[in-house]
């Protein structure tokens, strides 16, 4: 998978840092978006993967304008375990990124089932009311 950096990736946009390059966050976004298309084989109906573990090291920055390729190798599956080896690459050929995703297959209904429901906007709790 190839990106563009643009502003919109940036440490400044993202709130990670002041600088303008490339953020870390939208790093591991595109490494976790690699790992998604990489699972795809391992899932069938009714099945998807979730992440649950990210160990990278972001080596190298890349301005507005630089382009990054993201990888994904095939996993090495434990169980219902899958470990990618992840790596960004910079137009120049240098590594902007390596590390490791796990993702775990699931079946996506009944992990939906159990993912408590979120507060609705708006909905007051007792922490932080004056009364």
């Amino acid at each position: 998978m190839r990106h563009e950096v643009t502003d919109a990736d940036t440490a400044v946009s993202l709130g990670s840092g002041d600088v303008p390059v490339l953020a870390t966050p939208r790093l591991i976004a595109w490494l976790e978006a690699a790992t998604v298309r990489a699972a795809a084989p391992f899932t069938g109906p009714g099945r998807t993967t979730v992440g649950t573990e990210i160990r990278v090291r972001h080596l190298r920055a890349t301005r507005v304008g630089g382009r990054v390729e993201v990888t994904a190798e095939a996993p090495a599956a434990e169980g219902r375990r899958l470990t990618f080896r992840v790596s960004a690459v910079d137009g120049a050929g240098e590594l902007v990124a390596d590390g490791e995703i796990d993702r775990v297959l699931v079946d996506r209904e009944r992990f939906l089932a159990s993912a408590p429901a979120g507060r609705p906007e708006g909905a007051e709790g007792s922490e932080g009311s004056e009364g």
